[in-house]
């Protein structure tokens, strides 16, 4: 059976096409009984309203915009991504809006982007992803009058904006101290690209950790690149064979995480027992961290929930843009896992 259309929706019920349409758009001069009756005749025939018609009579797009640079190093997008955008959905269907991602190559200005999407009535907010310490899109963004909601935070800019993120700094501050308190002196970080404002801030609690217990940083125990399994894999191969290699490892993600492992175990090493592991968990639904009892220690925020979060956020901006500005912070949970144990070099 085809979908029906409108017109062939309204000859069923001996209705007008307007009379339809503006009941299943939610308008209040229907009366509540005329509005139940379509509603149950859409659903028996599977008629949904277009979000085109919808926005035409409401003056929206219904249409969340995610512009996404390939080119730009943005590697950390990758694992979380579809999880986010999982989460983003949901809430996102629930209120009638579409999400469209603009994924930019090389060549394409972010900049312009935005002004034609503005231009356009493409959609009706965008969410910001992978913000820089300095990121350009926030003052872009208030210029043009698009409302937005980032997806972290941009330490660099001053004037205030929606945002959700986690206590990055404060996770790896509790991951480097718990990390001492099992014995282990020499700590490593295996982090994310540092002009970006999560791995900034958790380079910074990682330092924080090591100074609250009278311990230095050592320049040769901190890397900063991207999120993936070979350099988490080259690093840790690096350190462990330097003449004073680490004890412990921290890695900003899962998947470097596994690079990690793999170095360790190529070493003939048993995580947890010679070398000890914690990892930021973004809690991936396809990267499970083992079953009951993790495989990683972990401090753990699910990316799926900040998707949900975000979406929430934007969709009460559109409906007000001139709501006072609006943030929300998480705290990471630490899971204790099998990849840590006591420092057994001391």
């Amino acid at each position: 059976m085809h979908d029906m259309d409108l017109k062939q929706l309204s000859e069923k019920l001996g209705l007008s096409q307007t009379t339809v349409s503006r009941a299943l758009n939610g308008y209040p001069e229907v009366s509540e009984a005329t509005r139940l009756r379509i509603q149950k005749a859409a659903q028996q025939f599977d008629y949904f309203p277009s979000s085109r018609a919808k926005g035409l009579a409401t003056g929206k797009a219904l249409a969340i915009g995610h512009v996404i640079p390939v080119s730009s190093k943005h590697e950390m997008m990758n694992p979380i991504f579809g999880d986010f955008i999982a989460g983003a959905g949901e809430i996102c269907a629930h209120n009638g809006y579409e999400i469209i991602i603009s994924v930019l190559d090389g060549s394409s200005n972010e900049e312009a982007v935005y002004r034609r999407m503005k231009a356009r009535h493409a959609v009706d907010g965008v969410i910001v992803h992978g913000p820089l310490m300095q990121d350009a899109r926030i003052p872009l963004l208030q210029e043009i009058e698009m409302p937005f909601v980032v997806h972290g935070r941009a330490s660099g800019i001053m004037s205030p904006y929606n945002w959700v993120d986690v206590n990055n700094r404060r996770a790896f501050q509790r991951a480097t101290g718990f990390l001492v308190d099992l014995g282990h002196r020499r700590i490593a970080l295996i982090n994310g690209l540092e002009e970006m404002d999560f791995a900034h801030r958790r380079r910074q609690g990682f330092e924080d950790g090591l100074k609250d217990h009278g311990l230095s940083p050592d320049p040769n125990l901190m890397v900063s690149d991207e999120m993936t399994e070979q350099v988490g894999y080259s690093a840790a191969k690096r350190m462990l064979d330097a003449d004073q290699p680490p004890s412990a490892i921290i890695a900003s993600s899962m998947v470097s995480a596994l690079g990690v492992r793999r170095a360790i175990e190529e070493r003939g090493l048993k995580m947890g027992r010679d070398v000890s592991v914690v990892v930021h968990d973004d809690n991936l639904s396809y990267l499970q961290n083992g079953g009951d009892v993790p495989i990683f220690t972990a401090t753990r925020s699910s990316v799926r929930e900040a998707g949900r979060d975000v979406a929430q956020m934007l969709i009460e901006k559109i409906s007000d843009p001139a709501q006072a500005h609006k943030s929300l912070l998480y705290e990471a949970e630490l899971l204790v896992g099998q990849s840590t144990g006591p420092c057994l070099k001391n």
